[in-house]
């Protein structure tokens, strides 16, 4: 039976009563990001990885509500991530504050909720040496996560994400907008700052000292 997140708890979910039910319960998504096999409803841990590594795999899924879920992605919200991703690893790593995962990291946000932000850091120590790398899916959220919204995604889809990262101990996420180039800075799920092309990403108290020009995003340079 599919779960849904309650804090830290998992809490059963009745069957969706349609198709509609179920997008609506995934936050409005379009049908074409659900995988039909496994059912929805009955997609396990072991099934969004074995997807995910699978040689043959056409997207990357997450796993929420017993269903496996296509990850909205784009060559522009790709970009853009490497972007993120390129800045933070090179901040991170010489200073040995964490590690810095890409679009292909599962977490998990309770049992049988598995999310991958576009780009997440973990805090030095957050993950022991058996839980990064040996482990297919890391135990808890990022400290800090990043989801780069694509056009297939939704706001309540959105607005879900960030509930479920900040109930499984995120301290910090940045929802990148490249329809409107601004960045929303979230330090809880309704609690955000929206930073324009002039504005700066910082790290605040999660990676102190860490900045970049909000308008390096959206700057292709062609």
């Amino acid at each position: 039976m599919a779960t849904a997140s309650v804090g830290r708890r998992t809490a059963a979910l009745s069957p969706p009563d349609s198709v509609a039910d179920l997008l609506r319960r995934l936050g409005r998504i379009p049908a074409f990001r659900v995988r039909l096999n496994p059912p929805p409803g009955t997609a396990t841990e072991k099934d969004v990885v074995r997807y995910n590594e699978s040689k043959l795999k056409t997207a990357i899924c997450e796993l929420v509500d017993g269903t496996l879920v296509e990850k909205a992605m784009g060559w522009n919200e790709s970009e853009i991530a490497i972007l993120i991703a390129g800045a933070l690893l090179a901040f991170v790593k010489p200073r040995k504050l964490g590690k810095v995962l890409g679009a292909d990291g599962m977490q998990r946000m309770v049992p049988g909720l598995i999310r991958i932000p576009d780009v997440s850091f973990f805090a030095r120590g957050r993950l022991t040496k058996a839980q990064h790398g040996k482990m297919p899916i890391a135990p808890v959220a990022g400290d800090l996560v990043v989801e780069v919204v694509s056009k297939s995604n939704t706001k309540p889809e959105i607005a879900r994400k960030l509930n479920e990262y900040f109930a499984a101990g995120s301290r910090l996420a940045w929802v990148v907008e490249p329809k409107t180039g601004t960045v929303r800075v979230h330090t809880a799920p309704d609690d955000f700052v929206v930073l324009g092309q002039d504005g700066w990403l910082d790290g605040g108290n999660v990676l102190p000292g860490f900045r970049m020009a909000v308008r390096d995003l959206f700057d292709s340079g062609e």
